[in-house]
């Protein structure tokens, strides 16, 4: 048993190499995240396993390694990029005699440091309460004392399952809290439909310049800064655009390699207006050395929030980095794909609107949907926005609606309620004009 120690600032980073297809720019990026957290680099130790240790994730050599790297670098912190079990971090704190922190704790502290807004907060601590609550079992001498004095002696309880019921409780807490500003956000999304007002949702890897580019577009003064997770609240601002109705653009948080579950699951409100979105703006660092890693990282990540076939123009920024010329790119049929721009020289941000306008413009429909009768639901929300022009019921039960709305719309309704928008707009025959 110990008594887990207090961590410093001053820490020793640990890299072990598990898969061949990690290279150097996973090392990079750990020691980018370790500087955004505040900690003082004192030694770098890198290493190459087959398979982590199941008792200490590093082998007992290695482990010997960082413990005198440690002493010697009067460092009392040690920091892996890796994910720790709750036994292997234990492990490690009492083997090497200071505070064990892995990739997950790390951008949890980074998030926490970020967070600004009532939301944000919440969702950080809800996240951070997830991860400790893995980690409470024989952490400190104290969990397992009993609980006694006058009127309290008899089966008791261990001060362990008091933490465990006191964090319990707190994360009921912060769900409720959470919940009724889900609401008051689901609000703002049911006005914005039924004004029929599209949002545009900036989405990309962490640093890849997101905030710049929202100051850019709508002369806000959203915090930007070149490190990584620099902003973290969501910020909804008006767009306007040249010879069209003005949209709403949001900034959401940025990905990264091998983002914690637990932030996914508390983010996953604020990552509504992604879902939600009637298009991705997939803003790519264009100097990246590897820039289709993180790409596919990000793709990852939609997928997994379920946005990965939301309507999406990539944004190639920082091309006063790269050398690239300001351009606008088209797939084979003709449509915008994406486009190259400088979002702090303003190089190529008229290609951006023009982009933005003509995929948005593009996507007014105004035809005939056949919809099933197990489609109640999204014929209501049909009606909700205002986009139902005529009703006819079919023969077998069906609603043949006349509707008048952007596609965008439809491909996010269809898309809520798991069905194919192709589908649903050709169903049983009758075409849309």
């Amino acid at each position: 048993m110990f008594e887990r120690p207090s961590g410093g600032e001053r820490a020793v980073l640990v890299h072990l190499t598990l898969d061949r297809s990690e290279d150097a720019q996973d090392f990079a990026e750990f020691q980018e995240l370790a500087a955004s957290a505040g900690a003082e680099c004192a030694v770098l130790i890198t290493g190459r396993r087959s398979a982590p240790d199941s008792r200490l994730f590093v082998g007992s050599g290695k482990a010997e390694e960082i413990r005198e790297a440690a002493q010697q670098g009067n460092a009392k912190l040690v920091i892996f990029d890796h994910t720790l079990s709750p036994s292997q971090e234990r492990n490690l704190e009492a083997f090497l005699q200071c505070r064990v922190v892995d990739r997950t704790g790390l951008i949890l502290d980074i998030f926490a440091q970020r967070a600004r807004s009532f939301e944000g907060k919440l969702q950080v601590e809800l996240a951070q309460l997830r991860h400790l609550s893995t980690r409470l079992v024989r952490g400190w001498t104290h969990l397992e004392r009993q609980r006694g004095g006058i009127g309290l002696r008899g089966p008791g309880e261990t001060q362990l399952e008091t933490d465990r019921r006191l964090l319990a409780d707190r994360i009921r807490q912060i769900r409720l809290r959470l919940g009724r500003v889900e609401q008051q956000r689901e609000q703002g999304r049911r006005a914005r439909r039924k004004a029929d007002l599209p949002t545009v949702s900036l989405v990309g890897y962490t640093n890849a310049g997101k905030s710049t580019l929202f100051n850019a577009l709508t002369q806000a003064d959203v915090y930007a800064a070149d490190q990584l997770f620099a902003t973290l609240d969501p910020t909804l601002r008006r767009l306007e655009l040249p010879g069209a109705e003005p949209v709403v653009l949001a900034d959401t948080v940025g990905f990264i390699r091998r983002l914690p579950h637990e932030l996914v699951a508390a983010f996953r409100s604020t990552l509504r207006e992604t879902v939600e979105a009637s298009l991705l703006l997939h803003v790519i660092d264009a100097s990246h050395p590897d820039r289709q890693g993180v790409i596919t990282q990000v793709e990852s990540v939609l997928a997994e929030i379920g946005a990965a076939n939301a309507p999406q123009l990539q944004v190639f920024n920082k091309i006063d980095l790269s050398g690239e010329p300001p351009r606008l790119e088209r797939d084979s049929e003709g449509q915008a794909r994406a486009v190259w721009l400088s979002a702090t020289s303003g190089a190529g941000l008229n290609l951006l609107s023009a982009a933005i306008v003509e995929r948005l413009r593009g996507g007014t429909v105004h035809g005939w949907l056949c919809l099933p009768p197990m489609a109640a639901r999204l014929r209501a929300c049909l009606f909700n926005l205002g986009a139902v022009v005529t009703e006819q019921s079919g023969p077998a039960g069906e609603w043949l609606i006349e509707v008048r709305t952007s596609r965008g719309n439809v491909d996010r309704l269809c898309r809520q309620e798991g069905l194919r928008a192709e589908w649903v707009r050709s169903g049983f025959g009758i075409p849309v004009v």
